[in-house]
């Protein structure tokens, strides 16, 4: 079935062709296309679909014709990574929402935490698009023009940063249950141990993207999307989403945090007053 074009899709052309050189059986016959732009342009990826799924099935003997080379190898390689990113996400997801479940035995704080990681996922997707496809910045950050991002990049950003994010989710919400155990107040046990664990959380994270962005020194341009991406999540993770936005949900559920099925309230050890709980706070 041929692909469509979608409107405002570039397309190329080729720009010369080898003569043709028969194998010595004369059972192949090989030549060499190139195309007028370059392996990373979108336009040459738009030529290898248009000759595989428009030109080639319209040719007398066409789909004896294959189509290879390094461009198209290439090509290939984006186009399957793309179609099995979903289902890695999908698969990431699903196993660390059952393990989150068995740790903390809460169905909600298993979604919080999945809907956060997307999110300083997806902003890190979004700024290194914003740096290697656009050039937003790219000179400045080591990369000398706007080109597209590497195949593997994505597909090893996503489970290295859903693992690193869910290592601070696990570390907070581990302590935030214990002192919720305690309290039986959300509010309380929020405010207490974002409060104790706020420096470490940012020291470790300060760590890290330090590590990645030494990376953007180096001459893999590969390495240092990967790297850009990676600084770019976790600094938006311990900053923005693990200091911000996991508090201020955590504290607009209240109980429906701790909702799990079949699952009984817990007893409080301890009443304080909001007094108390602020001066704690404070120190």
């Amino acid at each position: 079935m041929a692909r469509p074009h979608r409107p405002g899709e570039r397309r190329g052309s080729i720009a010369t062709v080898t003569p043709p050189r028969t194998s010595e059986d004369g059972q192949a016959v090989t030549f060499t296309a190139f195309p007028t732009t370059g392996y990373q342009d979108e336009a040459t990826a738009n030529l290898v679909h248009e000759l595989r799924d428009d030109v080639l099935p319209r040719t007398p003997g066409g789909e004896r014709v294959l189509l290879g080379g390094p461009n198209a190898s290439t090509i290939d390689a984006a186009d399957e990574a793309a179609s099995r990113l979903p289902l890695m996400i999908a698969v990431v997801i699903a196993v660390s929402m059952l393990l989150l479940i068995a740790l903390v035995r809460s169905v909600t704080i298993a979604v919080q935490a999945a809907v956060m990681n997307l999110l300083s996922i997806g902003a890190a997707y979004g700024v290194v698009v914003a740096v290697v496809q656009w050039g937003w910045l790219g000179p400045a950050l080591g990369f000398p023009t706007a080109m597209p991002v590497t195949t593997w990049v994505p597909m090893m950003m996503f489970p290295v940063l859903f693992g690193l994010s869910m290592d601070y989710q696990v570390f907070l919400i581990s302590r935030v249950r214990e002192e919720y155990q305690r309290t039986g107040d959300t509010r309380v046990a929020v405010a207490r141990v974002l409060a104790g664990t706020a420096r470490v959380i940012t020291a470790a994270a300060a760590i890290m993207i330090a590590v990645f962005t030494t990376s953007l020194l180096g001459h893999d341009i590969s390495v240092k999307q990967g790297s850009l991406g990676m600084a770019v999540a976790v600094l938006i993770d311990a900053t923005v989403v693990r200091m911000v936005l996991v508090p201020a949900v955590m504290e607009l559920c209240g109980k429906a945090n701790w909702w799990m099925p079949g699952r009984r309230t817990p007893k409080t050890t301890t009443s304080e007053s909001p007094a108390e709980v602020e001066e704690a706070v404070r120190v």
